[in-house]
């Protein structure tokens, strides 16, 4: 016989308090069992999120589980973010090297800031030191410089006049994590330069075109300042530093107003001219489509515009100072352990990358990268404790912690 709903909910509620009872307890019962089962697969579902959040695709099966049991050991969360990130433990790996670090790094190596540049020999610089556990304050000095293997079908060799031998391995989608893809080799010997010419990711091609092109070199220092401490030259500019190293190029009277010098250009140049001088002997020809470097010559665009105030600051040579260890700019950090001043520009690179706001400026990108949002204060020293402190520097470490934070949101 066929009951209507209506029926058969009369029919129910009919048989009495003992059924309604009964039925009070199965529903009790069934919700305890789901609200086990959902307890069961919390961590399931974390490692889940972190791999998303770190690879940008799902990890396979026996991955989950491997990362899953990490959760629920000594390690935690951060043992199963190391897991997903490792190519010897998970097949999936390649997608952080080649997707989420070459999406990192890539709007550091142009001025309009676009993700969506090809790879380049910076980018590369960059996943390789990442990859390879290389200390991350070394990345404005190094004599380094990551390249892919050209013996793969399709790949031309490395030239330090183009950008071809890249642009071959990201239109291969050639695994960046395989340390047989992608290698260093000395920077210096690759593009046939004095080792005193190399400062790094400063110092490849890519940032050569992007930053060392025409202009006054100041580019380099400035956009340096923006992608690697997170502070443009309006949020360190100082007005109360010495302007004897602003160089000729700068009216002391722009606009026949004095007082405009004084309260704001003086403010940027004064930091930066004697900085930026660590590139003097540094520029790109266009022409040869490569950084030329010129030891003991400084170049010509140093020297440019001298009548706008003859008596400005004639460079010499490579030798910097950082007058920002004093005033309010000593809140970024400045190390202790170096002089504030030097010859050329790996040692100015060491001056930046050992700084706090260097420190605190990788991880804050590495926590924007897999949270997709910012990091609070109390993250944010934390993640930089483990940066300085406890790895050496160790990039991968810093994104591990960053997944882990950021997992249950």
């Amino acid at each position: 016989m066929f009951l209507t709903c209506e029926q058969q909910q009369n029919t129910a509620w009919g048989k009495g308090a003992a059924s309604f009872r009964g039925i009070l307890i199965i529903f009790a019962l069934t919700a305890c069992a789901a609200s086990s089962a959902f307890a069961g697969d919390a961590e399931r579902l974390q490692a889940k999120r972190i791999h998303d959040r770190l690879t940008g695709v799902p990890p396979t099966p026996a991955v989950l589980t491997a990362m899953e049991a990490e959760i629920t050991g000594p390690g935690g969360a951060v043992d199963a973010a190391i897991l997903a990130i490792d190519p010897a433990r998970n097949p999936r790996a390649f997608n952080f090297y080649n997707t989420t670090l070459k999406n990192f790094a890539t709007p550091w190596t142009n001025e309009a800031q676009s993700v969506f540049d090809p790879l380049n020999d910076y980018t590369a610089t960059v996943i390789g030191m990442i990859r390879d556990d290389v200390p991350f304050n070394t990345l404005l000095s190094a004599d380094t410089v990551y390249v892919g293997d050209s013996s793969i079908s399709g790949v031309s060799a490395y030239s330090p006049s183009d950008n071809t031998h890249y642009e071959n391995l990201e239109d291969l989608s050639v695994d960046l994590s395989d340390t047989s893809n992608l290698f260093p080799v000395s920077q210096s010997v690759q593009n046939s330069i004095p080792v005193a010419g190399v400062a790094g990711i400063m110092t490849t091609r890519a940032a050569a075109q992007a930053f060392f092109i025409d202009g006054t070199n100041r580019a380099m220092f400035r956009f340096t300042m923006l992608n690697h401490l997170c502070n443009d030259l309006e949020q360190v500019k100082d007005t109360t530093r010495s302007a004897d190293r602003v160089r000729q190029d700068v009216s002391r009277s722009p606009g026949g107003d004095s007082r405009l010098f004084l309260n704001a250009c003086v403010g940027c140049h004064s930091g930066m001219d004697p900085m930026a001088q660590a590139f003097a002997y540094h520029n790109y020809d266009e022409s040869q489509g490569r950084m030329v470097y010129t030891p003991g010559q400084v170049q010509p665009k140093y020297l440019i515009n001298a009548d706008n105030f003859e008596y400005g600051y004639i460079t010499p040579d490579d030798r910097w100072d950082n007058y920002w260890r004093s005033g309010q700019n000593a809140v970024l950090g400045w190390s202790s352990g170096l002089p504030g001043n030097g010859k050329g520009a790996a040692s100015l690179g060491q001056e930046l990358a050992n700084s706090t706001a260097f420190a605190g400026c990788q991880v804050r990108k590495a926590y924007r990268t897999v949270c997709l949002n910012e990091p609070s204060q109390a993250q944010m020293v934390a993640l930089r404790d483990v940066l300085t402190n406890q790895t050496n520097y160790n990039m991968k470490q810093v994104f591990a912690e960053a997944a882990a934070q950021c997992a249950g949101n």
